[in-house]
């Protein structure tokens, strides 16, 4: 039987472990190569009696806020976080040197979208960037493009840009570089849909899978139709 002495230590250990692991789901983090730690529910209330994903109640208002979209050669233009007149906009935040969350995520959306077939038109899909500084104009049109035709591609340099928008829709990021050279970022996984009003109607969680996107993306075009 282990003395009083011995077990101390892990004790100490153990309660260690568990303050890491309520800081990283408060902060809603996920670095890549895991989930994004996150309820998804927010600061309101999940509903899932109608969508799969996340309702909230408020739902987030970001039609308010813009980032720059930038075309291959560098020209940008202000976009708005808002949906065509009845349509929906798709919008995630990662980086392009994502080993797994961005790629699966932008993989589920472009198999969601085709399985709506010719009501994939009414969908927009916007990607912003939280590693602005490897990930250039260039290299964010050439990722995005991989994924979907026509997707937003945005970027900014702007901390104060950054800022409003990360407020609205209440994610966060970090890059961190390290003095070997190797950068490590981590980032909120929860992409969202939203309508040509600028709420957000439904978040999902990393994982959700295309079917449920799917599946939500009709329901919420039948109510916009």
């Amino acid at each position: 039987m282990a003395s009083m002495h011995d077990l101390r230590p892990r004790r100490r250990i153990l309660a260690v472990i568990a303050v890491a692991t309520i800081a990283l789901s408060t902060t809603g983090l996920a670095a890549c190569g895991g989930s994004d730690g996150s309820t998804g529910s927010g600061s309101g209330s999940g509903d899932s009696s109608e969508l799969e994903g996340v309702v909230r109640k408020p739902p987030l208002e970001v039609g308010a806020v813009t980032l720059p979209e930038v075309a291959e050669d560098g020209t940008e233009t202000p976009f708005t976080f808002k949906a065509p007149k009845g349509g929906l906009l798709f919008a995630a935040f990662g980086y392009t040197n994502c080993p797994d969350v961005c790629p699966t995520t932008l993989s589920d959306i472009r198999k969601a979208l085709a399985d709506l077939g010719d009501d994939a038109d009414r969908v927009e899909v916007a990607f912003g960037t939280v590693d602005p500084e490897r990930d250039t104009a260039e290299v964010m049109n050439a990722y995005l493009g991989s994924f979907v035709k026509d997707g937003h591609p945005l970027r900014t340099t702007d901390p104060a840009q950054k800022a409003a928008v990360d407020d609205a829709f209440e994610i966060t990021s970090e890059v961190v570089k390290k003095p070997d050279g190797t950068v490590e970022v981590a980032h909120t996984a929860r992409s969202f849909v939203i309508d040509d009003t600028g709420k957000v109607v439904v978040e999902w969680t990393f994982g959700a899978g295309s079917d449920v996107m799917a599946s939500d993306l009709r329901k919420l075009l039948d109510q916009q139709s």
